[in-house]
């Protein structure tokens, strides 16, 4: 029997197309942009990627603070990445007193639906020391989540009763899930692009599932060593090599020697290599969409574009619009130029089929949101392996 998984802040569906490739079939995508809804609903249509035909009849736009998850008691999945504006590096910081913050409706998410596992992602920004005590307080509730807040109790209180119950003997009456927590880089899995997330996964206290966060399968070192050790780098993406080398890399000689077990980090330059020169129209180019040149690039100080044999920097979704500097290429003859849309999407680990609606900002905007395919797919197949290896009696659906 297939697994089942619903996933709140679909997004443009990178941690959806995650899991759906680790085999959970969703039966249900929530999500309050209509832009992005009509990015799933599009791709849904015309089957962009195999099993798929029901996503379009799953998507649910609209805000998911009044769906009842109790209809969905006992799936085996439920996946999401809260919107992380109020933890941001780069927004307000406003945290648990700000109104974007929407942990908590994952976190009824869980308590309704009482899934097998769950997957939750945010900003690297949630495990700054000003947010510490909130991150805390997210996971004791993800790991308790029946020990709700009392009317007129303040946050502290509802803290303080969760820190007991989880210190006290036996602890593990009612609904309790086993949680893990990871900062992972996705370049580290394979992805173009040096973009930490934090992972929040849990598994429901009747599955003895022994369960730990994947191991890195890329590494920096690869690629510099294959880039200026063995020049191996340059022959497979078929350019000539700088005569210079970074500094970085002369401070690393020695240790850049032996070569690592790991694949190397991919470069911008493999992520579009086939791609052909962006379109001046919306027309696509044969079978790629979204792949119009977008002008006005240009650098300034902390904006100085990614770097074509590096990983990309982090693709943001600034609440002013995209910044310039992390969608910008930076080419070694020292022309810039923005990402196109389907680069950034390749930058995203998104397949070719997948098109993206609306202008160019609010696709960027979309990917910017969205968590990379591959790095999702990761963690998404390693916990699909486990609920599959340790069974347990499911509990409604």
């Amino acid at each position: 029997m297939p697994f089942k998984s619903i996933e709140l802040f679909t997004g443009a569906g990178g941690l959806a197309l995650a899991t759906h490739g680790a085999g959970f079939h969703h039966a249900g995508l929530f999500e309050w942009n209509r832009d992005a809804c009509e990015t799933l609903r599009h791709n849904a249509a015309r089957k962009a990627i195999p099993r798929m035909a029901n996503w379009q009849s799953r998507v649910h736009e609209g805000d998911v603070t009044g769906v009842d998850f109790a209809a969905f008691d006992g799936i085996d999945l439920v996946a999401g990445g809260p919107p992380c504006q109020p933890f941001s590096l780069g927004g307000k910081h406003g945290g648990m007193e700000d109104r974007r913050d929407m942990i908590p409706q994952f976190i009824r998410a869980v308590r309704e639906a009482q899934p097998r596992a769950f997957i939750m992602e945010n900003v690297r920004g949630l495990t700054r020391q000003s947010f510490a005590t909130y991150l805390n307080f997210s996971v004791l509730q993800l790991s308790y989540p029946e020990i709700t807040r009392k009317r007129g109790e303040c946050w502290e209180k509802h803290l303080a009763r969760l820190q007991q119950h989880h210190t006290s003997v036996p602890r593990r009456s009612g609904l309790s899930y086993n949680v893990v927590q990871q900062v992972l880089n996705a370049a580290d899995y394979g992805v173009p692009q040096c973009r930490e997330r934090i992972f929040l996964v849990g598994f429901r206290c009747d599955i003895d599932a022994h369960w730990s966060f994947p191991e890195a399968t890329h590494s920096q070192e690869a690629l510099l060593h294959d880039q200026w050790i063995t020049g191996d780098y340059w022959r497979r993406v078929g350019a000539k090599q700088p005569t210079e080398r970074p500094g970085m890399v002369v401070r690393r000689w020695k240790s850049l020697q032996e070569r690592p077990t790991t694949a190397p980090w991919r470069t911008i330059r493999e992520a579009v290599a086939g791609l052909p020169k962006p379109s001046r129209t919306d027309a696509p180019l044969g079978e790629i969409h979204n792949h119009r040149f977008q002008p006005g690039a240009r650098p300034y100080p902390g904006h100085t574009g990614s770097p074509f044999d590096s990983p990309s920097k982090t693709l943001k979704a600034g609440g002013h619009g995209v910044p310039g500097g992390e969608n910008m290429i930076a080419f070694p003859d020292g022309s810039y130029r923005y990402l196109t849309i389907r680069e950034a999407a390749r930058v995203q680990t998104f397949p070719d089929a997948w098109r993206f609606e609306g202008a160019w900002s609010e696709a960027m905007r979309q990917l910017g949101n969205a968590v990379p395919v591959d790095l999702a797919a990761a963690v998404a197949k390693s916990v699909a392996k486990t609920l599959k290896q340790h069974p347990s009696p499911r509990r409604g659906a």
